[in-house]
């Protein structure tokens, strides 16, 4: 039986303009999750470079860390940009992620701020001190506070020392463990707090002129990474986000905002 050709006429006809409608090249998609403020201010930098390279970035920001994890690990996401080895292996130990590191993009040297204070060797005795609650912050405030003398701690504890830990304490300073978004907030009601660098920022606060104590910014062992779950570290759209993050134009980005307050870490 024949087609008439006016049906086969209407028929290429519907196939041309389909074809004109789609992309010549459908960009990949990644989903990444970062918390809200200046690590936003970086994707949405890194997410430019990307679309140059074929790769869509959505960006889903958090204000709270215990959540991206959680989110990539139930595949809400296919990667995250917030957090540390230290923290993540801790996260691993909890709770059981089959997450893993993808490649490096920031490192934010943690600092130690009081609105009360001007020097941190003024800290009177019995002082309070607000530092993060979750095991890999808050050890890694514990650490900077002995790095400055004011406290020793139990040899043997390397990144992930607890207040337990504290072996000499002369000037009686008292501890008090927080959520790291809530110590800016609670900064006034306390002598001082250790603070990490983005909350720091949000709260518009300065680590190159209002940090009386700082972690050191060579061979800094809290160095942020693209986080994926495991086995895709080498997926074509994880390679792109990475070589993205990892560009020249988020390296001046950070040179030209934070002014070294955040520094590449790759």
């Amino acid at each position: 039986m024949s087609v008439p050709a006016r049906w086969l006429g209407a028929a290429l006809g519907a196939l041309i303009a389909a074809a004109a409608v789609l992309p010549a090249h459908a960009a990949d998609k990644v989903k990444v999750g970062v918390i809200g403020g200046d690590e936003e201010e970086i994707a949405e930098v890194a997410k430019k470079v990307a679309a140059k390279d074929g790769l869509d970035i959505q960006i889903v920001t958090f204000s709270d860390y215990t959540l991206p994890n959680e989110a990539l690990s139930r595949g809400d996401l296919d990667a995250n940009a917030f957090q540390h080895k230290p923290y993540l292996d801790r996260q691993i130990a909890a709770r059981g992620y089959k997450i893993a590191p993808a490649g490096f993009t920031i490192v934010e040297p943690i600092g130690f701020y009081s609105v009360k204070l001007k020097n941190f060797k003024d800290l009177p005795e019995g002082a309070q001190i607000g530092i993060p609650n979750d095991p890999s912050n808050g050890g890694r405030a514990l650490n900077l506070l002995a790095a400055n003398g004011l406290i020793t701690l139990a040899p043997g504890r390397g990144l992930l020392p607890t207040v337990l830990d504290v072996k000499d304490n002369p000037k009686k300073v008292k501890f008090h463990e927080l959520d790291a978004a809530l110590l800016p907030k609670q900064l006034p009601d306390l002598d001082g707090a250790v603070i990490n660098t983005n909350y720091a920022l949000n709260a518009k606060l300065d680590p190159r002129k209002d940090a009386l104590a700082q972690e050191s910014r060579t061979n800094n062992p809290y160095g942020n990474f693209i986080a994926v779950r495991a086995g895709e570290e080498t997926k074509p759209a994880i390679v792109k986000l990475v070589k993205a993050y990892q560009s020249d134009e988020v390296k001046a980005f950070l040179d030209t905002r934070f002014k070294g307050a955040i520094l590449p870490a790759w």
